[in-house]
């Protein structure tokens, strides 16, 4: 049999990797033919787009490189499967893509939305008596997946984030006046990368001496408190800020989000580091900056985390073997065992427990004042983020690979 294998949701530095777990995989299995790549996500399925892998990932030397090529190298989408007995023409076209081209199994590498297509398509085809088999991969940097311990990508990201604000630490403490220095990190509704930032006090750092999860209720009064608490200590004052805290329409002075949705109804969001920036100018007066890690925290490739690379190449393989062994409609997903020495098993889940549900940042990790997170939390992140790789360079620059 064939089979087909689709990236979707938003891009990350590991989500390649487990692209290149799945074709590792096939490799090694004698019954499967061709391994087709469907170009962004399920609407290559949709509209038969297709691409024989098998002549575009050629050599050992190639999948090494698509491994540390961030983003997504198929193309990826955000599209919503509607429900099957309110349109059954999307399956419909689904089904037709599957048979004339001999698919068996799909393989979709993508968040807690792309479960909800695992789980719909998976549902429609057991409806329909059909043996092709569904099977999800995990990855999002902003691991908020239920049932797994984290997700491939976070690590990465979280590792970017780590060190970006480590440098703004530097940047920020050579000179005598009074700063504040805001980072807006990525998360809408789970703080999970703005909270690793304290992964930095396992290496003696302070700062970031303020974190901000959309998990806690924020208020203005309290964090004007808080700064002018943490600059009575501090020359330079560091604050994490996850997208997704949300401030009062009055707190805000108006609303600082686009109000934009996109296809599973999530808010595109960016803009509440240049709000608080513009609040501590207001109100405390001192020199003052936002900085938005926006996309760069997601692809940065050149300072991935090992760990992160080969727990997503393992759990792309793993992937592939639920399949091959009659699995359908289940997510694999990661089982910490142990963090010194760190152990963690693949499993797999039902993807009904996963599609559009968010795990949050434990309540416990947070400080009484909900303004940091304890070091508690740090035993979870530190083994995500270790681990170098050794990147290809041609021109001083990383190179990449693509498909054209």
């Amino acid at each position: 049999m064939n089979i087909a294998v689709a990236q979707s949701g938003g891009p990350t530095c590991a989500i390649n990797a487990s692209l290149v777990g799945v074709v590792r995989q096939c490799f090694k299995t004698t019954e499967i033919d061709a391994i087709f790549g469907s170009i962004n996500g399920i609407e290559g399925i949709i509209n038969d787009d297709l691409v024989d892998l098998k002549t575009v990932i050629k050599t050992n030397e190639d999948m090494e490189l698509l491994c540390l090529t961030p983003s997504t190298v198929l193309g990826s989408c955000r599209y919503k499967l509607p429900p099957a007995e309110k349109d059954e023409s999307v399956y419909e076209a689904i089904l037709h893509c599957f048979e004339k081209h001999r698919i068996g199994i799909f393989i979709y590498i993508g968040g807690n939305d792309s479960m909800d297509t695992v789980m719909k398509l998976s549902d429609y085809l057991k409806s329909k008596g059909s043996d092709i088999r569904v099977i999800g991969v995990p990855k999002t940097i902003d691991n908020d997946l239920p049932c797994t311990d984290h997700t491939p990508g976070f690590g990465s990201a979280a590792k970017y984030v780590a060190t970006s604000i480590q440098e703004i630490i530097r940047d920020s403490s050579v000179y005598s006046v009074e700063s504040v220095t805001i980072v807006e990190i990525m998360g809408r509704h789970a703080g999970w990368l703005a909270g690793s930032a304290c992964v930095l006090r396992a290496n003696g750092e302070i700062a970031p001496h303020l974190i901000y999860l959309p998990e806690a209720e924020f208020s203005k009064k309290r964090f004007l408190e808080d700064v002018r608490r943490e600059m009575a200590k501090h020359k330079a004052v560091i604050i994490a800020v996850s997208e997704g805290v949300e401030l009062s329409p009055e707190d805000a002075d108006g609303s600082y989000q686009s109000g934009v949705t996109d296809n599973f109804g999530h808010k595109y969001l960016s803009g509440v580091g240049k709000c608080l920036e513009n609040i501590v100018r207001s109100e405390i007066g001192c020199k003052v900056r936002s900085i938005e890690l926006n996309v760069m925290q997601r692809c940065s490739s050149h300072i991935c985390s090992k760990t992160d690379i080969d727990e997503a190449t393992a759990i792309g393989e793993a992937g592939l073997s639920a399949a091959l062994s009659g699995e359908t409609g289940r997510v694999m997903i990661f089982r910490r065992i142990s963090d010194m020495p760190y152990t963690v098993t693949i499993e797999s889940v039902a993807a009904e427990k996963i599609a559009n549900k968010e795990r949050k940042v434990p309540v416990e990790w947070l400080n009484p004042r909900q303004n940091n997170v304890r070091d508690d939390a740090i035993k979870y992140f530190l083994p995500l983020i270790q681990g170098e790789v050794n990147i290809k360079m041609k021109n001083g620059i990383p190179v990449h690979f693509k498909v054209n």
